[in-house]
């Protein structure tokens, strides 16, 4: 715990008192934050799920109809995840997507057809701009959280943002990042926590992070499957222990959070980005199941 942790900082505009009380830190309310027809509300978690890369637009499709139907029978908000362009691979021979503008048009008319809110990550003011014209909400991710000039911009499409907080911050660092996502008129924002660098190739998830960072008023992803991850730990890939997944989600909905993000495919080992760390999709219905259970049974 650090004595530089503020007061909270979020909007006080549209704050609640939320269903979930008994994991919040005491006298904390949140912000309702609107995701398309969905509410970041604290009454069940939201749950970002989908691939890690658009590998095609079959793919897309049959992916996010898959994953629509299984959220619909479990009974759980689902927002359609996929990246355009994994700008970040280890190596220069990885594959990176299908592009910024074509692979946003294809997340919209998903998202339109199978009637959920979608989200991609930016990785330029640019890339932000034309993401802001499909996407429900754009992903910061970890690596450029603290780009200015990227989060201003993915702030000022209106949007919502979703930041992913750094591998290198501490939980109360992120209040700066806030106060450059309300600077430029945007109270709809949440922080993904994804795992501190914990020595070589290694992540740590530390879920005293998701209680602090709510602690200063603000809505709280766990990303399970990025946490698990082990950047550049095959050399010219980066590794993960897929199986810890779901135990740290289940951990990070005990703790107390408002979504969870987790990559699922078909078959993993076929994947081509990040395959080691995801739930395979066979198994992702159990995963909800177990982890809607556990956020009722602690938020009685």
């Amino acid at each position: 715990m650090n004595g530089n942790r503020g007061p909270a900082l979020a909007g006080e505009e549209n704050r609640r008192s939320d269903e979930d009380m008994s994991t919040l830190p005491p006298g904390v309310t949140l912000p309702e934050i609107p995701i398309g027809a969905l509410r970041m509300d604290g009454r069940l978690p939201v749950f970002i799920l989908g691939p890690c890369v658009m590998e095609s637009e079959a793919f897309v499709w049959e992916i996010g109809r898959a994953l629509k139907a299984l959220t619909a029978e479990v009974g759980v908000p689902f927002v359609f995840k996929a990246s355009y362009d994994k700008a970040n691979r280890t190596s220069i021979s990885s594959y990176r997507g299908m592009g910024c503008r074509e692979g946003c048009a294809l997340m919209a008319s998903v998202g339109r057809e199978l009637g959920v809110p979608v989200t991609t990550d930016v990785h330029s003011a640019e890339e932000a701009e034309i993401a802001g014209e499909y996407m429900d909400v754009l992903q910061i991710p970890a690596f450029l959280c603290r780009q200015t000039d990227l989060v201003l911009a993915a702030a000022r499409t209106g949007r919502v943002v979703n930041v992913k907080k750094g591998q290198f911050l501490a939980p109360w660092d992120v209040k700066n990042i806030a106060q450059k996502l309300e600077s430029a008129g945007n109270a709809k924002f949440f922080f993904t926590e994804r795992g501190v660098s914990f020595g070589y190739n290694n992540l740590v998830a530390d879920m005293r992070s998701l209680y602090w960072m709510r602690e200063m008023g603000y809505r709280v992803c766990f990303d399970a499957t990025h946490s698990v991850q082990r950047p550049g730990g095959l050399g010219g890939t980066s590794g993960g222990d897929g199986l810890l997944a779901p135990v740290l989600a289940r951990a990070a909905v005990a703790t107390g959070c408002d979504a969870v993000f987790m990559e699922t495919h078909f078959d993993p080992s076929k994947s081509l980005s990040d395959g080691p760390n995801m739930v395979p999709f066979d198994q992702m219905g159990g995963v909800l199941r177990k982890l809607k259970a556990v956020h009722l049974s602690v938020a009685e």
